[in-house]
């Protein structure tokens, strides 16, 4: 019994040591105001890459992160002194409509991303953010917002550079006959979807979900009609336009195997899915539009509905790398400048840091 209190104590003295060391100051930022960069925020930040990349970062890395770490809050205070401010109602947008349209290819309620989430892989959009990036919502939110403040004070500075970093046609064309292959429509199909939570009662769920399905395939509602019903408070339920392909991700965004996708093409417009049962809600969809599959030339639009030509699509996305490419240089610039013994304090510097970050 002694001899696994001793044990317990020596672990318990060991955790306290590591948590000690996370919470070491590596640098202090202090242009507008003392900000500490810990031992624990590398980590976190560090773990992200990681998960992104897929590959351990070196030392050499780690000591990289925390100078992109020391700039970002820089630049962070600097446009903080500035006057530059986002409100929560900004960030939150930004989160959803990038969470979303990664997860959905449109943008969805908070709501929406966590029934699906849970559906697909039983797990809450908190867990699954970490799980995804090692940082929970709060954490993902709160680095958004710092991305973006430091964006908008770069843009702010340097207004007139940025305005001039554009695709030029040449560049445009020359890509997409590199990339001609990948301009392509699959077949596809849009649908209608409506999706009824369960809550806390299962059976008023049931009972509503085959109420909206008889009201829209007896045409007692258009999709319209349904759509804004939905979007009334209390409503009790979520509806809207899916557009899906014959891939393995339409088929789990459906909840339904691969082989039952292939199956819902070979319907014509106007078909009605079951009313469908799953942990968290019911569903039913209906096809209100096919395409065919076709290459796609530089005049065509990229998507179903869309204004947005293969030309125009390309010319926005060199253009966004061009200015990504200058924003990045840009920081760097401005950082360097802000990088004066007076704005940064580092605490742990040569083999004290490399010893830090060896973990």
């Amino acid at each position: 019994m002694k001899r696994f209190a001793v044990a317990f104590l020596a672990l318990f003295m060991c955790a306290a040591v590591f948590a000690q060391n996370d919470l070491q100051v590596l640098a202090v930022v202090k242009l507008n105001k003392n900000e500490s960069i810990s031992l624990k925020q590398i980590k976190t930040r560090v773990e992200m890459y990681e998960k992104q990349r897929g590959a351990v970062l070196s030392v050499d890395d780690r000591k990289k992160v925390l100078d992109a770490l020391i700039q970002e809050k820089l630049v962070l205070q600097a446009a903080q002194k500035s006057g530059i401010s986002l409100t929560d109602s900004q960030i939150e947008q930004m989160f959803l409509q990038q969470v979303s349209q990664q997860l959905l290819g449109r943008n969805a309620t908070q709501s929406e991303l966590e029934t699906l989430i849970k559906q697909q892989t039983n797990l809450s959009l908190d867990d699954f953010m970490k799980q995804q990036i090692g940082m929970s919502v709060a954490e993902y939110k709160n680095y958004l917002k710092n991305q973006t403040l430091v964006q908008q004070y770069i843009l702010h500075q340097r207004e007139n550079e940025i305005k001039s970093v554009a695709a030029t046609d040449e560049e445009i064309r020359a890509f997409y006959e590199l990339n001609k292959s990948q301009f392509v429509w699959t077949d596809m199909m849009k649908l209608y979807m409506v999706v009824i939570p369960k809550d806390k009662d299962s059976e008023a769920a049931r009972v509503k979900a085959n109420d909206l399905f008889n009201k829209l395939k007896d045409k007692k509602l258009t999709v319209n009609q349904m759509t804004v019903e939905s979007k009334k408070e209390n409503s009790g339920f979520q509806s809207g336009e899916m557009l899906i392909n014959k891939n393995q991700v339409s088929a789990q965004q459906l909840g339904i195997s691969y082989k039952d996708l292939l199956s819902l093409f070979d319907n014509n417009v106007g078909y009605f899915s079951a009313v469908g049962e799953f942990d968290s809600h019911f569903q039913f969809y209906t096809i209100i539009k096919k395409y065919d599959a076709k290459m796609l030339s530089l005049s065509d639009v990229v998507q179903p509905d869309s204004t947005t030509t293969v030309y125009d699509y390309i010319r926005s996305s060199l253009g966004q790398q061009k200015v990504m490419q200058y924003f990045t240089v840009a920081a760097q610039e401005i950082a360097k400048d802000l990088d004066t013994e007076a704005n940064v304090e580092r605490k742990k510097t040569g083999d004290a840091l490399t010893k830090l970050l060896s973990w």
